[in-house]
Parts: C-alpha cells; structure tokens; sequence
C-alpha cells in the first residue's frame, strides 16, 4: 500500500475513533449557577472549650496529635480533652455521637475522609464544629478547607484556635432493587457511581500504605478498558435522559491531590453540587479527558460534561458499584443525590494567615 494511502487510512481511523467516541452525548439542562462569594470565616467566643479528638489508632502521627492536643489544652487550662479511637468496624459514627453526649464544644478528627465523614455525618445541623487533623492519604476535605496537611502542630492550632465556617453536606441514598438493599450516606467531598468506584474497589491497600493516593492512578489504568454503562439521569425537576457513561461524581468541593482543580471554581458552601458526567468510549477520548482537566482547557469535550444541581436522581438496569469520599458504599441501581446547605460547621485557618 502507497504510504500516501496509509496516511489518509491512519487519519481517517483516528477522527472516526474521536467521532464515535462522542456519538450520541446530549447536553442535561441545569438550573443553578454558582454562588459569586464563599463564606467568610468567623472567630470563635468561648472562654475555654471541651475539646474531643476521635481517631484513628493505625495512622501515621496519631500519638503526635494527641500529645499535642493534651499539651495545649493544659497550657489554655481548659478541661482535659476526651480522648476516642475509631475501629476497624466503626470509623467514627458513635464515637461522635459519644462526643456530643459529653457535651463536647469541639470534635477533632483525627484521620483520613472515611473518619472525618463519619464524624461530620453525626454532626451535621449540631452547631457543634468540626475540627481536622489530616492523617489519611487524600486528605480530601482539608485541602478543600486550605489545612496544611504537613503539619499536624498547624493543624491542631487552628482545631483549638482557629475561625470557622459552615460547609455544604451531599447525602447519597442507595438502593439495589435487586437484593432490596437501601442505605443513606452523608458525603463531604466527593461520591460517584460507575469505574471511579471500581476503582476504590480495587485498588491495592499494600500499595496506598507505600505510595498514598498514587496506588489510585495504578487501579484506574486497569479499569480504562471498561465498557460504559447505559443510565437514566434527571437533575433537579427535569425530564430524565438516557446516557452512556464510565462514572458520575457528585462533587462537594474540587479540589484533589497533587493539586488538581478536578471541578474548577466549585465552592463548598454555594447549596448546589458539582455533577461530573465522564463517557470516554477509547483511549483517545480519555486522552483528551485527561489533558482538559489537567492544564484546565476552556473547550468543552463532550466525553466530560460539567453540571450544578441541587438533588439528582440515577437509575441503572443492573446494580452498579458507588462510593462515598473514595469508600465503596455497595451496589445500587437507584441513586438519590441532594445537597445540605451549610450544614457543618468547620475549624478552618484565619483568613489572615491564607495565602
């Protein structure tokens, strides 16, 4: 064959590759815009504060945190703190409940997402703030609020010291309409249903010790090769539409390690959620995916579409895996999203000492 004619044949292939990649992908209508301004940071008026620090035993820098926490609670002569550590069947959920029984004035936690979501579950509409100390490998949550998750000493002053803010709750309900399962989770960050919950599915515990969130990439470039699944997806009071796709997040806030703006300009107070819907059908589509997110290209691309919604609805023929903050949550086939305006309250830096 003359290399003219295999030229325009390799051409040909790619645009047709790039063509069916995006054949029938519709635009969802959406009703919400973002919010123009966060909300600021207020200071704290307590005289001196029954502090709770739950968390995780097994994490790197738990004993540092807690001695730290006792120390500058002698030195501010407030009652000694209330000490709780998580276990492996329960990451927080009634030590929280516990904590606020005890009439705590502020509950620290102490971990990675799954531990601070449980704890800010139990919180939420209490009044009472949450306060992190980033222990985990993501770490989602705290980058979102600026924490410096280097430094537990900085951390644990602004748990004690700091401003705070109320934020935005996401709650998913689940439902398998095939085994009659149902639950209801809160989610601070990120949820989503399809590969992305593959992924935390299976990505290798051994390798997330050794590497932190890195072993997520290794798990995602064994799941590329899937097939999209077929949804109905509604937002807001819309007529639902049938989509093709690899996953859909509902993002509370965009922010992602190694600094990755996943959603640009999502705000974490605004009452409306970030819908991601991501469709890539072959490499090239990922590609192209990939790139956009990263260098934040302007273009739209039809394999990812970005939405704001305040509640959603997803309905699969066969259960597809979810996840909440990067913990899977089990199948479904039904997906009920909606958003708690401001429904945390927060410890977060004084806006002074942000860059």
């Amino acid at each position: 064959m003359p290399t003219e004619i295999l030229v325009i044949v390799i051409v040909a292939a790619i645009v047709l590759a790039v063509a069916f990649s995006w054949l029938g992908v519709r635009k969802l209508a959406q009703k919400h815009t973002r919010s123009a301004v966060a909300d600021s940071p207020h200071k704290i008026h307590l005289a001196k504060q029954q502090v709770a620090f739950i968390y995780n035993p097994t994490k790197h820098g738990a004993e540092a945190a807690t001695t730290l926490i006792t120390r500058s609670v002698s030195k501010a002569g407030w009652p000694a703190p209330i000490f709780l550590e998580t276990t492996e069947n329960d990451p927080g959920f009634a030590m929280a409940a516990a904590a606020l029984a005890a009439k705590a004035d502020v509950v620290i936690a102490g971990g990675g997402d799954g531990t601070v979501r449980a704890v800010a579950q139990t919180l939420r509409h209490t009044e009472i703030p949450l306060a992190i100390i980033p222990l985990g490998t993501g770490n989602l949550l705290a980058r979102n609020l600026n924490l410096n998750v280097t430094d537990i000493a900085d951390c644990v002053q602004t748990a004690l010291f700091g401003h705070q803010r109320h934020i935005d709750a996401g709650l998913m309900e689940i439902q398998d309409e095939i085994t009659g399962s149902a639950s209801r989770h809160s989610f601070m960050v990120i949820a989503g249903l399809g590969m992305d919950a593959d992924v935390m599915n299976d990505t290798n515990s051994k390798l997330k010790e050794h590497v932190g969130w890195l072993a997520y990439s290794e798990a995602g470039l064994r799941h590329m090769a899937g097939r999209r699944k077929k949804i109905s997806i509604a937002l807001d009071d819309e007529p639902a539409q049938q989509r093709k796709v690899r996953s859909v997040l509902f993002a509370n806030c965009g922010l992602l390690p190694g600094g990755i703006d996943f959603v640009p300009g999502a705000l974490i107070d605004d009452g409306v959620l970030d819908v991601v819907v991501i469709s890539p059908r072959s490499a090239i589509g990922w590609a192209a995916m990939a790139t956009k997110v990263l260098f934040q290209h302007k273009t739209h691309l039809p394999v990812i579409d970005f939405y704001r919604s305040q509640k959603l609805i997803i309905r699969t023929v066969m259960p597809v895996e979810t996840q909440i903050d990067g913990d899977p949550s089990g199948p479904a086939t039904c997906v009920k999203i909606s958003v708690e305006n401001k429904a945390v309250l927060v410890r977060v830096a004084s806006p002074d000492t942000l860059q």
